[in-house]
């Protein structure tokens, strides 16, 4: 799924997020409000991966939403 569609359902995605990554807060899910490198960021801080799995996990996510159906 391309990255601007998530971006533009952000806040509708925030329980498929959460339940990816439990460590996140909606706090977390506010502040990086879509932005794929601030989640980039907070992954790396918060589960102590590198930036490669990181995106590896984004895009595992991005696959897992594509047929999500937004309102």
């Amino acid at each position: 799924m391309e990255w601007r569609l998530i971006q533009d359902h952000w806040i509708e995605l925030e329980c498929v997020i959460l339940d990816n990554w439990e460590r996140l807060t909606q706090d977390n899910i506010y502040d990086i409000a879509g932005k794929r490198e601030l989640l980039v960021d907070k992954l790396q801080h918060i589960y102590g991966i590198n930036k490669q799995e990181a995106n590896k996990q984004i895009n595992a996510f991005a696959d897992s939403v594509q047929d999500i159906k937004y309102h």
